[in-house]
């Protein structure tokens, strides 16, 4: 059995990994301030059933606590740890900047501490495909320049990669950064487009889609990317001297018009689609070459972009109170 500190654990991904890794007869410690992003009930009935098992233990703490950090690890051996407590996404990143870096870069500064304090080594954290901005050349490769953010939650991201890197080198870290590209799924977050455009085409409302549709995102399902975030870690606890960037994808990118149409066809709507302005800060695509991913860890996504659709709206329609 392997102790594993899951920051931002009641989130969409992070309750998601922490569900599988308690299946899997693991420990899991999990940190979640359970902000108003969005609703916290989300939250709660994220974690409801996993409150109940013996190997999960919550902290409802916030990673700028740095008191609070110290006490999660003075308080459990940890074998690894899996950073993904952030502030998300792009658009509310240009309106409160200061926020994101609190957040993302001080509170990723304070588990970075105390994990060299306390001696622990293995961390796999979260990154995002959003650092590649709007390069020009796909599919994105790992070793491409990164050095043209569009976004402050985009240059919060290869911050901490930067950052990252410099206690692999000082502290012996063994670390992975995994850059996702667009999750989706049960539980995604109601500010993210598939579950948005589910809940107006339900309430038969007009559709947001801003440019022309064409703009297109590498969704990968949250199955895949769990499996990635695990295999990512088996790697870390297997290997020495490791410091790796990784993207997390699909490699299959999908339209925004397509990603529409496919969640209009499987809930049996006909969109209505209002088109608007591209908005500040959204790139233009994003496309995964996980290559180095399938060669590193065996990481080979299995979901269809239909597949996860019918699943997410499944599981929307049996969840569907918890977003009115």
């Amino acid at each position: 059995m392997k102790t594993y500190f899951v920051t931002g654990g009641a989130g969409f991904i992070g309750s998601t990994l922490s569900e599988k890794l308690v299946g899997d007869k693991n420990r899991v410690i999990v940190i979640d301030n359970f902000c108003d992003f969005y609703n916290p009930n989300i939250k709660e009935n994220n974690v409801k059933e996993l409150l109940q098992n013996d190997n999960f233990k919550l902290y409802r703490k916030d990673i700028r606590d740095r008191q609070a950090i110290k006490e999660i690890f003075d308080e459990n051996k940890i074998d690894v740890v899996v950073h993904l407590a952030a502030m998300a996404g792009v658009r509310p990143s240009i309106e409160n900047p200061v926020l994101y870096q609190e957040v993302n870069c001080m509170g990723t500064q304070n588990i970075l501490e105390e994990m060299k304090i306390h001696q622990i080594k293995n961390l796999a954290m979260a990154s995002s495909s959003s650092v590649y901005g709007n390069c020009k050349e796909v599919p994105f490769k790992e070793d491409m320049i990164v050095d043209y953010a569009i976004s402050p939650y985009a240059a919060t991201k290869k911050a901490n990669e930067v950052m990252t890197h410099v206690y692999h080198k000082l502290f012996n870290m063994n670390i992975v950064m995994l850059r996702f590209f667009t999750v989706y799924g049960p539980k995604q977050r109601p500010d993210l487009a598939i579950n948005k455009f589910t809940r107006l085409m339900l309430e038969n409302k007009e559709i947001p889609m801003f440019g022309d549709g064409t703009t297109s995102r590498d969704y990968t399902y949250i199955d895949d990317i769990v499996n990635g975030i695990i295999k990512s870690c088996d790697y870390i606890l297997e290997n020495e001297d490791v410091y790796e960037i990784l993207n997390l994808g699909n490699s299959s990118p999908i339209s925004l018009k397509e990603m529409i149409n496919t969640t209009a066809k499987v809930l049996g709507k006909e969109p209505n689609i209002k088109q608007l302005p591209m908005q500040p800060g959204d790139v233009e695509r994003t496309y995964a070459d996980i290559s180095k991913a399938k060669a590193l860890i065996g990481y080979n996504p299995q979901t269809t972009f239909e597949e996860g659709i019918k699943r997410f709206v499944e599981w929307y329609k049996n969840n569907i109170e918890l977003y009115k």
